[in-house]
């Protein structure tokens, strides 16, 4: 791993330059991947990285990890809240359908979460332009593949250097850098509701994505559940849509 991780910092250094960009920004949620990028672009740029800590009705237990993480790593941190922000955006979009009497309550949670993710997107963006700084992606190989992520949200970033480690592999990464112990065993979770953990989610196990992503046999129902999900988020993982260019048809 230690390979790998000098292969990924020399990456973050030239990336950076060839954008004409200072550093690099991550938000940090005190789980596993934001804490090995936290890590990552630490020592790619020692004294041009920053850590983002944004509580937004989430649990406290994640923002005190991300504290651990800060105070362990050394990096650059800010905290900015995005509760009350989140809670007045949400609550006038709410009102304003429900007048129409459109309001599904079934989606609330899923808009509710989505609305967070993407909250923490336009902050991570207004901070990394006062610096000057890329913003970092967290996702992993598993996360990818199978869109677990929010489109224009955790999934709206500048660049992304977990993006072939399985999760167990990025586990791997963060035993060689030092991360402590707690992060590392921590259950993934996206703090989006009480109770939420990422495998829950899904309804399949990081292990079970891993195995199927380096082409070894998993139960068939889970297989079946990650390529599905693969399918149904391709949307994500592509430019937006556009139609052909018709200056180029003669139009009658």
């Amino acid at each position: 791993m230690d390979h790998h991780i000098g292969q990924l910092v020399q990456w973050l250094q030239e990336t950076v330059k060839e954008s004409n960009t200072n550093g690099l920004v991550v938000g940090l949620s005190g789980g596993i991947d934001s804490t090995v990028v936290a890590y990552l672009i630490k020592k790619a740029f020692p004294e041009h990285s920053l850590g983002v800590i944004m509580p937004c009705k989430s649990h406290d237990q994640d923002a005190d990890d991300a504290q651990i993480v800060v105070n362990e790593l050394g990096i650059d941190a800010v905290t900015i809240d995005l509760t009350e922000q989140h809670d007045a955006l949400f609550d006038t979009i709410k009102q304003q359908i429900q007048s129409k009497q459109d309001w599904d309550n079934e989606k609330e949670q899923l808009a509710d979460a989505n609305l967070r993710a993407r909250l923490r997107m336009s902050t991570l963006y207004t901070v990394a332009a006062n610096y000057n700084y890329l913003v970092v992606g967290t996702d992993n190989a598993a996360e990818w593949y199978t869109g677990y992520f929010t489109k224009y949200g955790d999934g709206g970033v500048d660049i992304v250097p977990l993006l072939h480690y399985s999760k167990a592999e990025v586990r791997e990464l963060g035993k060689a850098l030092g991360v402590p112990k707690a992060i590392i065993d921590k259950a993934p979770s996206a703090g989006l509701w009480d109770g939420q953990t990422d495998e829950n989610e899904m309804g399949v196990s990081y292990n079970e994505i891993d195995a199927f992503l380096n082409g070894d046999s998993v139960d068939d129902d889970a297989a079946e559940k990650i390529e599905m999900m693969h399918q149904k988020t391709a949307h994500k993982r592509a430019l937006p849509k556009s139609p052909p260019d018709f200056h180029h048809f003669t139009l009658e």
